[in-house]
């Protein structure tokens, strides 16, 4: 039961009866009436369990995008219903306007809309449909709450898809080029043709050389259905905020251009996710829905509050398969943490894959060293100084090892690491 805002009037009402028979038993009296008459209003409302209600699932949304979700409700009494349905999501969902008027007739169907603006990526759940039917005199109002399950999956955003055009453009002048020289292994063999000066001579065919009175090459194209295995870290170290957006959402965004870059490209794409366990492991293939597919993948992942098991995230990209792969390794540069885990694993996977690490870099850095006017932003800056020595030092070690490394803030780490992974390609070191 709800009381509405004609109670208190009511009750306030009660001050005329007063002031005309000033008495202790007046009051009662009054008091009494005010009783009698809501009871009754509640005993004339209409059950809110005579409404059905059932909802239609809303398709999947990139997050800080906006969506909606239907929600129809049947009147199965034999009255009329008039009154409000609160349709209630968990905080994060963004639902607004979710206060619905309701006019039914015996039998009538409605469809209430309430629009909704993920703010965090996963399955946002609805709380539940709280309906409020007020009595003939709307004093009162029968009030019930009813579970009607309903989810919207949010995706991660994937701001970076602006980028995808110009990068596609790249792709494409680098498959049209008519010869590109390329040394060593990892290439498809194109065409012959004359030999030029600044050809490699280790391109040269000297069997098809000696049939001709000209010296002929070997012309080369980018090797294609190549593999791209992404690595996403998802420990401790991802939970860092770097202008208040999470490192770990920074390093899915630009996970997920490099994935469709690659898949234009026609390589095989694998993701690996994980901590001190591995979270998520995927064989996307080649195919157009890979960005779409990997979105859904990292949808429910969230940084845990513990080492990563590099050994662990290791294993689980040697069994996706032994054919040479660009392994991409989307995990911060922290010296502690790259030191201490990552370092042992590496000889491993250097000795069988070209591995990249691709770091979110923190401008704040950068900011804390050009600010010195008093003595706190000296130390400040002395101490920026310092962690940032500490990333140079670590990333010599990991370039020692033959690690390329990709450090940027994460409006251009999308960009860099597409770049260096056409680069890549079209030096033929994939």
């Amino acid at each position: 039961m709800a009381l509405t805002g004609r109670t208190p009037l009511l009750l306030l009402l009660g001050l005329v009866a007063v002031v005309l028979r000033p008495a202790g038993s007046t009051v009662w009296l009054w008091l009494l009436l005010v009783a009698l008459l809501v009871g009754l209003d509640v005993l004339l409302a209409p059950r809110p369990a005579s409404l059905r209600f059932e909802r239609r699932r809303p398709p999947a949304v990139r997050m800080n995008h906006p969506t909606e979700t239907a929600l129809r409700v049947t009147n199965d009494s034999s009255r009329r219903v008039r009154g409000v349905v609160r349709d209630a999501w968990q905080p994060t969902a963004g639902a607004t306007g979710n206060r619905h008027r309701l006019r039914l007739g015996p039998g009538d169907r409605a469809v209430l809309t309430t629009p909704l603006l993920p703010r965090r990526r996963g399955d946002l759940q609805a709380v539940g449909v709280t309906v409020r039917l007020p009595g003939p005199f709307g004093l009162a109002a029968r009030q019930r709450t009813a579970e009607v399950p309903g989810t919207v999956r949010s995706l991660p955003p994937f701001d970076s898809r602006k980028h995808l055009p110009s990068r596609l453009a790249r792709l494409r002048e680098l498959d049209g080029r008519s010869a590109v020289r390329v040394r060593g292994q990892g290439t498809e063999f194109d065409s012959l043709r004359e030999y030029v000066r600044g050809d490699d001579v280790r391109s040269i065919d000297w069997r098809a050389s000696a049939r001709t009175s000209n010296v002929v090459v070997r012309t080369w194209q980018p090797e294609r259905d190549r593999r791209v295995v992404l690595v996403l870290d998802t420990s401790r170290t991802s939970a860092g905020r770097v202008d208040d957006v999470p490192r770990l959402d920074s390093a899915m965004d630009a996970a997920l251009l490099l994935a469709a870059l690659a898949a234009r490209a026609g390589d095989r794409v694998d993701f690996v996710a994980g901590d001190r366990r591995v979270r998520s492991r995927l064989r996307l293939g080649a195919q157009r829905e890979v960005a779409a597919r990997l979105q859904d993948a990292m949808a429910d992942l969230d940084p845990v509050i513990a080492e990563a098991d590099w050994d662990a995230l290791a294993g689980a990209v040697q069994g996706l398969g032994r054919q040479r792969a660009l392994v991409v390794l989307l995990t911060p540069l922290e010296p502690s943490a790259v030191e201490e885990g990552l370092l042992t694993v590496l000889p491993a996977l250097t000795r069988h894959h070209r591995v990249v690490l691709a770091s979110v870099r923190d401008p704040e850095l950068d900011r804390l060293t050009t600010r010195r006017e008093t003595v706190d932003e000296v130390y400040d800056a002395a101490a920026a100084e310092q962690a940032m020595a500490r990333r140079t030092r670590t990333g010599r070690l990991l370039e020692g090892l033959g690690v390329d490394l990709v450090d940027a803030d994460a409006e251009r780490l999308p960009p860099a690491l597409a770049d260096h992974y056409l680069q890549l390609k079209a030096q033929g070191l994939l």
